[in-house]
Formats: C-alpha cells, sequence, structure tokens
C-alpha cells in the first residue's frame, strides 16, 4: 500500500485567527484542508492553520457564518431589503420567517461596518473645501458681477 504523502497546501487561503503570525497572508503555505461538511446549498469546507492550529471554514468571517439557508437565497433577500420591499413581504416570497429575514440583515450590516473599518483603515481622505462641493452637488454658481 502506498503512502498518502502530504496534505496539499491552499496558497489563496489566509487564517482568519487575529491573533496568528500568519493572519490575512495568504501565499505561505501554512493552510491545509482538514475535510469538508455537507450544509442545505453544498460542501463547505474545511481549514487548519498550522502556525496557530486554529480550525475555520470557507465561510469565516463572512457574513454567512453559521448559517444553514443557501447563500443564493440570503443575496436575494439582501437584494429585495437593498431595493425596498418590506421585510414581511420578502419572507411571504421566500418562504421564511420576517425574523429570519431580520437576522440576515443583522449579519450582513454587522459584517459591513467591519469589512468598511478595515479597508478605511489606511485610507486618507483629502480635504475639501466647501465651495469646491458645489459643482459636484448641482448647485449653480452664483453670477459674477
Amino acid at each position: 500500500m502506498a503512502k498518502r504523502g502530504p496534505k496539499p497546501r491552499f496558497l489563496d487561503v489566509a487564517c482568519p485567527n487575529e491573533d496568528c503570525t500568519l493572519f490575512g497572508i495568504s501565499g505561505k503555505g501554512n493552510v491545509t484542508c482538514c475535510g469538508n461538511y455537507m450544509i442545505c446549498s453544498g460542501k463547505l469546507r474545511k481549514y487548519r492553520c498550522h502556525t496557530c492550529d486554529t480550525r475555520f471554514c470557507d465561510r469565516t468571517n463572512t457574513a454567512f457564518f453559521n448559517l444553514r439557508t443557501s447563500e443564493d437565497k440570503v443575496r436575494m433577500a439582501l437584494e429585495m431589503v437593498a431595493k425596498g420591499i418590506s421585510i414581511q413581504e420578502i419572507a411571504d416570497v421566500l418562504k421564511s420567517k420576517p425574523s429570519t429575514i431580520r437576522h440576515w440583515v443583522s449579519k450582513a450590516s454587522d459584517h459591513r461596518e467591519k469589512v468598511n473599518e478595515a479597508v478605511q483603515k489606511d485610507v486618507e481622505t483629502p480635504k475639501v473645501e466647501m465651495d469646491e462641493l458645489g459643482p459636484s452637488l448641482g448647485k449653480r454658481e452664483p453670477p459674477r458681477p
């Protein structure tokens, strides 16, 4: 019987543990696959970081983490909310409880805030004077004498 060999390294996956020395850094070869598990929308892959021994899945640190509903259904509900459709109407269309729809919206907004904080942390915005904003806001300049 042949030896199984080393597990493949996933170079496009980064460790989500903030205490890990390789947190958020992909391509180092510290993450391997340690199995799959089934949910109603298909298989999810489980990973292990060999630096800090953290185990995580494809949905870790996303708005879909720990949801048992398919991503397509949740995305559809979030798009409907963005278009201004009421929670009750969305629940009727998707055959879910309104409390479930509210939970999805809450998770998505929490995740959005975390992503915005991380992305905008190092962004420098220039100071803009109010008279420079006038043309971009569609305001007319007063006639010059």
